[in-house]
């Protein structure tokens, strides 16, 4: 192998690996970012259940039925949405 082609191969595995490098501390994100977005999700899908229960509840004056049912849905969709992300964080 002459001078020229190892420079060439060199270059090309340099240039790789500062590629995979950079590819990896974009997709990298921190614990307490991750925990962040997480709980997020779950908090929020948590109150729009409620305000929406509260809302119903309002409108059809049967509280507070509408309230506690939605509020649980909110919570069995927070839970599927924390699923859903750490599997994708995961990947």
């Amino acid at each position: 192998m002459s001078k020229d082609q190892f420079k060439t191969r060199l270059q090309i595995a340099k240039n790789k690996l500062l590629r995979k490098n950079l590819e990896g501390k974009n997709q990298n994100t921190s614990n307490i970012g991750s925990a962040f977005k997480l709980s997020t999700e779950l908090v929020a899908a948590v109150v729009v259940g409620t305000i929406i229960g509260f809302i119903l509840d309002k409108t059809f004056g049967t509280k507070p039925w509408l309230i506690i049912i939605f509020f649980f849905v909110g919570v069995i969709a927070g839970i599927i949405n924390v699923i859903r992300s750490a599997k994708n964080m995961q990947k």
